[in-house]
């Protein structure tokens, strides 16, 4: 046989091999994007959404709760718009943490697990739970949130003292938003969680 195609085979094998392996980790139906352990859905949930939000992660500057004459950036919340694959707006996402589309729909969440960002500078990505739901659009069937890709935002290292008590900073930040849940009127996508 000719060593290039044992090469060839070889490497097909190992490929294979590789990606065979990896199918523990969850990826979500519109991207290759492996999730870690923590951060998966459990099973039986469907992705309804994924935006992309662009904006500000908002910053307050306050006394530490066990040292008053110590402070540090405390996260206000977030600022920033929600955007589909297009590049469209489609709604917005801010303090809560909350959501809301222009369909009318609304979810509030919890972080219940968070892992952190393989970038410096840039917050963790987290799974959130809901808390709440308003309207009847597709928010309304969330029950899990997944922050991925995330992209700055994270809290000023510096510039946090007395002087500057009570005073807000803006930090840029993007992420890919995971919407999971089961879709309870048939407007609503369905895709199926991976197996």
């Amino acid at each position: 046989m000719n060593t290039t195609y044992l090469r060839n085979i070889t490497l097909l094998l190992v490929l294979f091999g590789l990606s065979a392996g990896s199918t523990q980790a969850q990826t979500t139906s519109t991207t290759s994007l492996e999730v870690p352990k923590d951060l998966q859905v459990p099973q039986g949930q469907n992705l309804l959404l994924k935006a992309a939000a662009k904006g500000s992660q908002i910053y307050v500057c306050k006394a530490k709760s066990d040292n008053p004459n110590a402070f540090e950036w405390t996260l206000k919340g977030p600022d920033a718009v929600l955007l589909n694959e297009q590049g469209q707006q489609i709604g917005k996402h801010y303090a809560g943490p909350t959501w809301e589309l222009n369909d009318g729909s609304k979810v509030v969440a919890q972080v219940k697990a968070q892992v952190k960002a393989l970038q410096p500078r840039t917050i963790p990505w987290l799974l959130l739970s809901e808390r709440s739901h308003e309207g009847n659009g597709i928010l309304s069937s969330v029950n899990w949130i997944q922050r991925l890709n995330t992209i700055g935002g994270k809290a000023p290292a510096s510039g946090c003292d007395r002087a500057h008590s009570n005073s807000e900073v803006k930090v840029a930040y993007q992420a890919d938003y995971y919407f999971w849940g089961v879709p309870t009127n048939k407007n609503v996508p369905r895709q199926t969680t991976p197996k």
